[in-house]
C-alpha cells in the first residue's frame, strides 16, 4: 500500500505527521518506534518547511499478509517544486503486521480534527515518558550496582597493590640478602685464600710483595706498606702521613679524609697533609703480643670504603702482620742455626796423600738446616777417618743434635775402632740418650799404609767412587740401618783397594734428592760430573772440582734442604 501527500504548508506537515503516526499504530509498530519515527519525520519536515517549496511525503508498506513487512517513508522535493534539492531522504520501521491495514487512514482536513490528531500523539510520548522513567530506574539501580562493584574492585585493586609491593619488597630484600650473602662469601673466600698465600711463606721480602698484588686493584687503588726498621719498634714520623703515625703509635686503624668514613672500629681523622685529595685507611700490622712491626696504607678505588671490605681489609691486616712476624722470626732462628752449623764444622786437617775438598750450602728455603755435617780427623795409627751425616729435624735442634754426636763420634774414635764400630756406637748412643732422633751418617777411613779404604752406611746413600781412568762406581754393599732407630744392629765394614788417582765424594741427600724424581737419577748426575774430570783437575785444584761438582747438580732448582760434599782424593 502506498500513500502520498504534498507539503507545502504546517498543517500539510501536521496532516502528513499525523498519517504516519495512525499508520505505524495500525501496522502494529511498537509505540516506542512509532514515536521514533514520527518524531523524526517531524524533525525532517520542519527543515522542508524551512528550505521552502513543494516537497512529496511517500507512505508504503510492504510484506505478506500473514507475515512482517516494513514501513517506509520517503521525502523529496515535489517535481513540480522550486526546491532545488533532489536527494530523498528516507526512514523506515520493521512493521509487524502490515496486512491488518485496508484503510490508507486518512486524515480529516478539519482544525479541530488535525488538533485532536496532534493531541493524540501525546499519548505515545506518555507512553514512551513511561518506559523512559522505568529504563531510568533501571539505569539508576544498574549505576547503583556498579558504583558498589567498582568500589570493590577498587579496594579489590588496592589488595592487589598492597599484595605486589609486598610482594616485591620481599623480593627486593631476599636479592638484598643474597647479595650481602654473596658478598660476604666472596669477601671470607677473599680473606681465608690471602691469608693462606701470606702465611705459606716464611720470606720476609715475599711476603711484602704479595700484600699489594692481592689487594690491587681488586680492593684497594694503592697500597703501601711501612714497615719499622728500628731495636726498639718505635716509629719515627719522617714522611709519612699523620694517620699512619697516629695508628702506629696507638695501634688502632685510623681514617684520614674531608668527610667521616663511618667505618667500625677506625678512627676518623683530618685529610693527610701528603695526599689531601685522597681518603686514605691506615691500619697497624702488630705482631700476636700487639707490638708494632708497621703501617698499612690503603686508598680506595672511588670515594669511600665499603664498611664490610674496611673489616675484612683490618682482619688481613692482622693476619699479615702475624705472618710478617713469623717470617722474622723464622729468618732470625734460621740465621742462628746458620751461624751454630758453620761454626761447627771442621776445618779440614791436611794429611800426606790425601786431598780433601769439603762444601756446605744450607738451604735456600724453609728451616731445612742444622742437620747436615761433615768432619775428618786422624787417629792415633795415622788413618784419615772422614764422615759425613745427616740428624732428622731442623732448626737449632738439629743443629745442637749434630754437635753432640760429632763429638761423640770423635771421642769414640779416639779407641781406634772402625767405621761399622763407631756407626754402631753411635746407635746405641742415640738409642740411650736421645729416643726420638734418628740420624744417617757414612764414615770413610784412609789406611797410610796400604791405601785401602775401609767404609761403612748406616741409612745415608752411598758414596760415590772414581776411579783414576775415569770410571765411577756406586759403594752400595749392603748398609746397616738408620741411627737411633728402636733396633739392635751391628753395622758391618767393608774394603775396597785404592790407587793413586782415585777420588771418593761423600754426600748428604739435599745434593742429589730432589721430590719429583727420587734420589737415583742425582746419583747418576754426581758420578757423571765426577767422571767429568781429567786426573790432572782433580791432582792440581780438589776446590775448584768441588764447586764444579755442585754447580750442575744445584742449579736447576732451589735447595729444600742443606747441601753437605765431602771429596778425598788419593794423590800418587
Amino acid at each position: 500500500m502506498t500513500r502520498a501527500w504534498r507539503i507545502t504548508t504546517v498543517t500539510d506537515a501536521a496532516r502528513a505527521r499525523i498519517a504516519v503516526a495512525r499508520l505505524a499504530a495500525a501496522c502494529g509498530v511498537p509505540t516506542v518506534e512509532r514515536t521514533r519515527l514520527a518524531t523524526a519525520v517531524g524533525g525532517q519536515l520542519r527543515q522542508c518547511l524551512t528550505k521552502g517549496g513543494t516537497w512529496l511525503l511517500t507512505l508504503e508498506t510492504t510484506g505478506a499478509d500473514a507475515g512482517p513487512g516494513e514501513l517506509h517513508v520517503v521525502v523529496v522535493p515535489a517535481p513540480d517544486g522550486a526546491a532545488e534539492e533532489r536527494t530523498p531522504w528516507t526512514a523506515g520501521v520493521p512493521c509487524p503486521a502490515p496486512g491488518r491495514v485496508s484503510d490508507p487512514c486518512p486524515v480529516p482536513d478539519e482544525p479541530a480534527a488535525l488538533s485532536e490528531g496532534l493531541l493524540g500523539a501525546d499519548e505515545d510520548t506518555s507512553v514512551v515518558l513511561d518506559e523512559l522513567a522505568e529504563q531510568e530506574g533501571l539505569v539508576a539501580f544498574h549505576r547503583e550496582e556498579l558504583h558498589q562493584t567498582n568500589q570493590g574492585v577498587l579496594a579489590l585493586h588496592a589488595e592487589l597493590d598492597a599484595a605486589g609491593r609486598a610482594q616485591r619488597e620481599a623480593f627486593a630484600a631476599e636479592r638484598r640478602a643474597r647479595t650481602e650473602a654473596e658478598n660476604a662469601r666472596r669477601r671470607l673466600t677473599f680473606l681465608a685464600d690471602a691469608s693462606a698465600e701470606l702465611t705459606a711463606s716464611l720470606n720476609h721480602d715475599e711476603i711484602l710483595r704479595r700484600l699489594p698484588e692481592l689487594l690491587v686493584p681488586r680492593y684497594a687503588d694503592g697500597v703501601d706498606v711501612w714497615l719499622f726498621d728500628h731495636e726498639d719498634g718505635r716509629p719515627l714520623p719522617a714522611d709519612h702521613p699523620g694517620a699512619a703515625v697516629q695508628a702506629a703509635r696507638t695501634g688502632r686503624p685510623q681514617y684520614a679524609a674531608d668527610h667521616p668514613g663511618g667505618l667500625p672500629g677506625v678512627e676518623d681523622r683530618p685529610p693527610s697533609a701528603l695526599a689531601p685529595d685522597r681518603p686514605l685507611l691506615c691500619v697497624p700490622l702488630l705482631t700476636p703480643r700487639r707490638a708494632p712491626l708497621g703501617v698499612l696504607t690503603l686508598s680506595p678505588q672511588g670515594e669511600r670504603w665499603d664498611p664490610d671490605d674496611a673489616v675484612m681489609l683490618i682482619e688481613l691486616a692482622r693476619r699479615a702482620g702475624i705472618a710478617l712476624d713469623n717470617a722474622r722470626r723464622f729468618e732470625h732462628n734460621r740465621d742462628i742455626a746458620e751461624t751454630l752449623q758453620r761454626a761447627l764444622l771442621t776445618e779440614l786437617p791436611s794429611t800426606p796423600g790425601v786431598g780433601l775438598a769439603a762444601r756446605y750450602l744450607p738451604a735456600t728455603r724453609g728451616l731445612n738446616i742444622g742437620g747436615d755435617w761433615y768432619d775428618a780427623f786422624q787417629q792415633r795409627d795415622g788413618s784419615l777417618v772422614t764422615v759425613i751425616g745427616d740428624v732428622t729435624g731442623h732448626g737449632l735442634h738439629a743443629a745442637v743434635m749434630m754437635s753432640q754426636l760429632r763429638t761423640a763420634l770423635r771421642a769414640y774414635a779416639v779407641d781406634g775402632d772402625s767405621p761399622g764400630r763407631l756407626l754402631t756406637r753411635l746407635h746405641g748412643y742415640l738409642r740411650q740418650l736421645q729416643p726420638d732422633l734418628f740420624a744417617t751418617a757414612v764414615i770413610a777411613r784412609f789406611h797410610p799404609d796400604d791405601q785401602t779404604l775401609t767404609w761403612a752406611a748406616a741409612g745415608h746413600p752411598p758414596p760415590v767412587l772414581r776411579l783414576p781412568d775415569g770410571e765411577v762406581r756406586t759403594l752400595d754393599a749392603k748398609p746397616g740401618a738408620m741411627l737411633g732407630i728402636p733396633l739392635s744392629q751391628d753395622i758391618a765394614d767393608h774394603t775396597e783397594r785404592l790407587t793413586p788417582g782415585s777420588t771418593l765424594a761423600l754426600y748428604t741427600d739435599g745434593l742429589v734428592e730432589r721430590r719429583s724424581q727420587g734420589i737415583d737419577p742425582g746419583i747418576e748426575r754426581l758420578g757423571a760430573a765426577l767422571a767429568s774430570f781429567d786426573r790432572a783437575e782433580l791432582d792440581t785444584d780438589l776446590e775448584d772440582a768441588a764447586d764444579r761438582v755442585l754447580h750442575p747438580l744445584l742449579s736447576d732448582s732451589e735447595r729444600d734442604d742443606d747441601v753437605c760434599l765431602l771429596l778425598c782424593h788419593l794423590r800418587g
